[in-house]
């Protein structure tokens, strides 16, 4: 439904709505119907799947298969397994810490979710009430003032001066002047910014005030396309996990070489093809290519990383995988809007002149607050 194209009567007939809102047992029926009113996250790994994938980077793996050489060639000579408890110990440290990081940065995004949850103020049954934004349904009626977030993709109805901010959608830093009168169009699309009657999730009002009916809700909003195009993104490989993959190559065909040349030299050398010289010379190629493997290089690399995530959190920045943080020090360009992206895209007091009263008196009588 294209309701911008439609007048609003038009629309609110399509919703099976009025202006003056829904009633709340029809309300409640369409909830079942469609939904809460919120964005769908992409599905979580379980723990197995977490730390499958913490075992999973090519030098982990790496060290594992050093592990059990190294613990088959200390069974074969009787000798002590230390080498390979250390190694494992690495191993389990470093997908820990990994691990741990990630969850810390999940319950931290979940906390500001929470602190971030919003009301709307909704008509129901011909009075204003304030209501959890996730209760929103197509063909609810939404009042919205100067400093509210616009909670669902609604096309307006009655409106004075409505300005709305859509940076977050269309980049545009200046507020946009919103109208009642269904648009015209030739090929029966309008541009996304050009839909001057329609306030979408993610926009906030700038000024004025107005009445609108709610069309779509929660992924079916032009913010949830945006949110489902970027849950359907495949993760590309880091700088860093590139540079650690071509090394672990590089070790596991060194090693490979070293071990074969090593083995092949020691045999033709002594001319000596019995089973014990062949096993004792095996098991020596092999002690070479475990020595020549880092062990210590994984946990020195997320330790280092581990650094820079706290680093990063003094300075409000959540950081949610490790080798998001190495990425950022090797970017060169960075492409952004100015308004909204480098900053707040709201100004801010911070300082006066004057009699302080006669300033406070402005300000209260200039503004629409309300205690809550």
């Amino acid at each position: 439904m294209n309701a911008y194209l439609q007048e609003k009567e038009a629309v609110l007939e399509e919703l099976a709505s009025t202006e003056e809102g829904l009633t709340k047992a029809e309300a409640e029926k369409r909830l079942v119907q469609y939904g809460p009113n919120r964005l769908e996250e992409a599905k979580k790994d379980s723990f197995f799947k977490r730390l499958m994938k913490q075992l999973s980077d090519p030098m982990i793996i790496v060290l594992i298969a050093a592990a059990v050489v190294s613990g088959i060639t200390s069974a074969y000579t009787n000798e002590s397994f230390a080498d390979v408890f250390i190694i494992l110990f690495v191993v389990i440290i470093n997908a820990l810490l990994g691990m741990y990081q990630e969850s810390k940065a999940e319950k931290a995004i979940e906390a500001l979710k929470e602190i971030s949850a919003a009301t709307s103020k909704v008509l129901r049954d011909g009075e204003i009430v304030s209501i959890p934004s996730d209760s929103l349904v197509p063909g609810d009626v939404i009042a919205l003032e100067a400093g509210d977030a616009v909670p669902a993709d609604a096309r307006i109805i009655e409106c004075a001066s409505l300005k709305v901010e859509e940076s977050a959608l269309t980049g545009e830093s200046v507020p946009v002047k919103k109208i009642v009168d269904a648009l015209t169009s030739e090929n029966n699309k309008v541009p996304l910014g050009d839909r001057k009657n329609m306030v979408y999730m993610g926009s906030s009002v700038a000024y004025g005030r107005g009445h609108a009916v709610v069309t779509d809700t929660g992924m079916k909003t032009e913010m949830g396309k945006i949110a489902n195009a970027i849950n359907e993104t495949k993760n590309s490989a880091t700088p860093l996990q590139i540079k650690l993959n071509q090394l672990s190559k590089i070790l596991s065909i060194g090693v490979l070489a070293i071990c074969v040349f090593i083995f092949a030299f020691s045999l033709f050398r002594g001319h000596d093809f019995s089973g014990p010289v062949i096993m004792d010379t095996f098991m020596l190629a092999v002690s070479l290519a475990v020595a020549a493997i880092p062990e210590g290089l994984a946990a020195v690399v997320t330790v280092q990383l581990a650094i820079g995530v706290t680093r990063m959190s003094k300075r409000q920045a959540v950081i949610r995988q490790l080798t998001a943080v190495e990425t950022l020090g090797c970017t060169q360009i960075i492409c952004s809007d100015k308004t909204g992206t480098l900053t707040q895209n709201r100004m801010t007091v911070v300082d006066h002149y004057g009699d302080e009263e006669l300033l406070a008196r402005a300000m209260s009588l200039c503004n629409d607050a309300a205690v809550g």
